[in-house]
């Protein structure tokens, strides 16, 4: 991996579907790491670095057959790491962490998220992207589809809970079995995540105790949905139906919830993003609001594919876009857009090099910290945009119809060439 001293700054305005928009003023962003394998999560520790997941590419191992029943199946390998970016430096200081992707290194599953408790012990989730049956007898004892605490002194890691086999025995949703936990917020002494693939939010002591769902979300019914052309080429199974789906002219079309990622608000109620599943309606992506009584409500709506939120410490919530158009459209331009507390939206960022992005935080600077093109392995990045207090607001309550975000892989209209056995992790 290598450092970028670029900074970028570019004019980025205010997306919207209300005339009488303001345009936000310069926003810059600058690159302070890259060359990462499908990056994830990212979190600042007790030391003040930052620390970021990347899925790795898969491995030449045993393989599982993709949630959809199409394309490719996805192959197991050990090349999962955690990143710590410090000072101008990247170093990855957990590594062999166990990874699942396309022959390609796409479409990863491994490291997606990490958080650091009070005490500073860092907590790093493992997706899945599968039907759990196959974990075990596919691929053996494995930590996929896990939370784990990790020891980076020592390079060692020990399992806390099975978020997978969780799904595999009670299917808290009713629907086709399948698991893929991709983001989760500590809240005290209890973990709080989200399962993409069993579209339920669960909730876990710190010692993997009491894992529960707190609560599931339902398949949106879509009204005169947009498919991709008849015959439209992909590998990749997030962009075909799963199972069971038949995809023809239809005036409505049931498509499942996929929540990405779970902050906890100032109310302390936890709030959801929503990625959506095929075929990724444009404004169809929702926030939702789960509260004390279990219940999901909707928060906000209008948005495309999130992959990821956080709060600042001002009650503002940051929602992160991985595209602004359905992504087997083939344009991967994500958008940053910050939700004041009035409820009034801001697209700090959109496009001009905000590509396919996976996650964000914020840092104690009040900059916010973004993992970029985190389904390109090799070529995944770190931005770091600004000036984000200076940006001002919408005229208009009405909000934006923002768009896009989830870190699984996708067809590229400019995909560099992958050659897996030139990688070194």
């Amino acid at each position: 991996m290598k450092l970028k001293p670029l900074t970028i700054t570019i004019l980025t305005f205010c997306v919207a579907a209300f005339s009488g928009m303001k345009a936000a003023s310069a926003t810059s962003f600058s690159v302070i790491a890259d060359g990462l394998y499908n990056a994830g999560g990212l979190s600042f520790g007790p030391d003040g670095s930052l620390y970021v997941t990347e899925a790795g590419i898969g491995g030449s191992g045993a393989c599982v057959p993709p949630a959809s029943g199409q394309g490719d199946s996805l192959c197991y390998g050990t090349t999962g790491a955690v990143t710590k970016i410090d000072n101008g430096k990247t170093e990855r200081i957990l590594t062999g962490l166990p990874s699942l992707a396309l022959p390609d290194g796409t479409g990863a599953a491994g490291p997606r998220d990490i958080k650091f408790d009070a005490q500073g012990k860092p907590y790093v989730l493992i997706g899945y992207g599968a039907n759990p049956t196959f974990r075990d007898r596919n691929l053996g004892e494995t930590d996929l589809g896990k939370i784990i605490t990790a020891d980076f002194n020592t390079n060692s890691w020990t399992t806390i809970a099975d978020l997978a086999n969780y799904e595999l025995a009670k299917n808290p949703d009713g629907g086709d079995v399948g698991s893929n936990p991709l983001g989760f917020v500590i809240d005290g002494n209890k973990l709080i995540a989200v399962d993409a693939g069993a579209n339920d939010l669960l909730s876990f002591n710190a010692d993997g105790s009491n894992l529960q769902a707190i609560t599931t979300f339902p398949k949106d019914i879509l009204a005169n949905p947009v498919f991709p052309p008849s015959g439209t080429p992909s590998n990749e199974p997030a962009q075909v139906p799963s199972q069971g789906e038949e995809v023809r002219s239809r005036s409505q079309f049931a498509t499942q919830a996929v929540p990405s990622n779970v902050a906890k608000g100032p109310d302390g109620a936890y709030y959801v993003s929503q990625f959506t599943g095929f075929p990724f309606p444009e404004g169809g992506a929702k926030i939702y609001r789960v509260g004390a009584d279990g219940l999901a409500t909707v928060f906000a709506d209008g948005f495309t594919q999130l992959t990821d939120l956080e709060f600042d410490t001002d009650g503002n919530l940051y929602a992160l876009q991985y595209a602004n158009q359905s992504a087997w459209k083939g344009d991967f331009d994500g958008s940053v857009i910050k939700i004041a507390t009035d409820g009034t939206r801001t697209t700090l960022l959109s496009g001009n090099g905000l590509e396919s992005p996976s996650a964000l935080t914020i840092g104690a600077d009040g900059a916010v910290y973004v993992t970029n093109r985190g389904d390109r392995p090799g070529l995944g990045q770190v931005i770091r945009i600004e000036n984000t207090k200076s940006i001002p607001e919408p005229d208009s309550t009405l909000g934006v119809l923002a768009i896009a975000a989830l870190g699984v892989g996708w067809l590229h209209k400019k995909r560099t060439p992958l050659v897996i056995r030139n990688y070194e992790l």
